[in-house]
């Protein structure tokens, strides 16, 4: 496949194309799951990121949960998560997640976070406490856990690789040269070495970027090559979707053929498991992610 140059502002499209369209939430394992997200006054990454798959995976009696708020002390231009001060974090918070994955019966369990650049910790003790409160409920619960960079503090990162994780999650999100533009406060290269240093722990990691921000093929490419030069074992690769006229615009909405192709070119490379296609986010069959 030829590479494929970035898409200029006059020829962004303006319509979803027949591949993206989902349906509506529904069944009655959906409904349970919003009920325990409602009664534990939780908050997932399904509703705050207005993620497509969220009738597919609640339906399916599971959800990725975000702990310590719903207010990120970042403002990415691809990210629908309010933006703003944050509230105290909540000690009890960990209990109550643990409580819900025991009621859900999940059998892979996601935990992600906003980013809490106001915290000295960056959040990792909650993060570290929620991970073992998990443990001590549902101990056959297999733990995905999607974190920020920690703004480089690698004490913080390390309390999280201490809990132990099935899996260390961590996105560059784009590609080396939109990152800027696509995630104001990160920087690729930190990002990198998040992943590097959960590695060298001895856990399985795993990245996800978006396509369709004016990337092209070679430096998609290029990307897969920086992270298994990292060793990381998982990728996924998924359709951008604008969440509002504030956010960056799509620049390309990327043919299915184009993610079977970067689904093969990440078998090549050796990646453990490759999640490719439109409608694939972080956590989309991560259950499958840890066989």
């Amino acid at each position: 496949m030829k590479e494929q140059e970035p898409v200029v502002a006059a020829e962004r499209p303006t319509r979803r194309p027949d591949w993206l369209r989902v349906k509506l939430p529904t069944g009655e394992s959906y409904r349970k799951v919003r009920e325990i997200v409602s009664e534990h006054k939780l908050h997932t990454i399904c509703q705050s990121g207005n993620c497509p798959n969220m009738g597919e995976c609640w339906g399916a009696g599971t959800a990725t949960f975000m702990i310590l708020g719903n207010i990120c002390t970042r403002s990415c231009g691809f990210c629908s998560v309010a933006t703003g001060r944050p509230e105290e974090a909540d000690p009890f918070e960990p209990a109550r997640v643990a409580r819900s994955v025991e009621l859900m019966g999940v059998k892979h369990c996601v935990i992600t976070s906003v980013d809490r650049d106001d915290l000295k910790d960056g959040g990792s003790d909650i993060w570290a406490k929620t991970i073992r409160a998990v443990r001590r409920r549902s101990p056959q619960t297999k733990l995905e856990t999607l974190i920020p960079d920690f703004q480089g503090v690698w004490e913080n990162l390390n309390v999280m690789l201490e809990a132990r994780p099935d899996v260390l999650s961590h996105n560059l999100e784009t590609v080396r040269r939109l990152t800027r533009k696509v995630r104001v406060q990160a920087r690729y290269d930190r990002s990198l070495e998040v992943l590097m240093r959960a590695k060298r722990a001895g856990l399985r990691t795993k990245s996800g970027i978006m396509l369709g921000l004016g990337e092209t093929v070679q430096e998609v490419l290029e990307t897969m090559d920086d992270l298994r030069s990292v060793e990381c074992d998982i990728i996924t690769l998924g359709q951008y979707l604008q969440p509002t006229k504030a956010h960056l615009p799509v620049a390309e909405f990327i043919h299915p053929d184009r993610f079977t192709f970067f689904r093969e070119e990440g078998k090549k490379r050796g990646f453990r498991h490759v999640e490719s296609g439109p409608l694939v986010r972080s956590s989309y069959h991560a259950e499958k992610h840890v066989l």
